[in-house]
C-alpha cells in the first residue's frame, strides 16, 4: 500500500528531535529537548505554496 503525504519538512540542524510545536495550524517546529529548532513541518502543504518548487539545499557553515 503506497501513501501519499501533502508536507513539507524543512531540516534546519542534523539533531534529532525530541518534540514538536504546533506554531500555526498545519505548521509544526520540531524542537530537540533543550527547545533548538531543528526543523519545520508544514501539513497540507500543496494548498499553501507549489510543493514542485521545493529542491534539496545543504549549506556547510564555516567559522561559526
Amino acid at each position: 500500500m503506497t501513501r501519499i503525504v501533502d508536507a513539507a519538512y524543512i531540516q534546519l540542524s542534523s539533531k534529532k528531535p525530541d518534540g514538536g510545536v504546533e506554531i500555526k495550524e498545519r505548521v509544526i517546529l520540531h524542537t530537540t529537548a533543550k527547545d533548538e529548532i531543528v526543523a519545520i513541518e508544514i501539513l497540507d502543504a500543496g494548498k499553501k505554496f507549489p510543493i514542485k518548487t521545493l529542491f534539496k539545499l545543504e549549506i556547510a557553515a564555516t567559522g561559526m
